[in-house]
């Protein structure tokens, strides 16, 4: 059987955690940043967890993750 390749927008994108879970990076934080709160910018910088609910679509595209 052939290696399964991975999506790679996906393998960009998301990285799994120990626990199994898909930690991302949250967008809106590039340009354009003299109108957002410093409050927002600083929400920014934290990675995200993907929902439960897109949870198995990333399994699919990353199989060996």
């Amino acid at each position: 059987m052939p290696k399964i390749k991975s999506k790679k927008a996906a393998a960009k994108r998301f990285k799994a955690t120990g626990s199994g879970k898909f930690k991302y990076f949250k967008a809106n934080k590039q340009h354009i940043l003299g109108k957002k709160s410093p409050k927002r910018k600083m929400k920014l910088r934290k990675a995200g967890i993907a929902d439960k609910t897109n949870e198995l679509a990333i399994r699919r595209m990353l199989p060996y993750s």
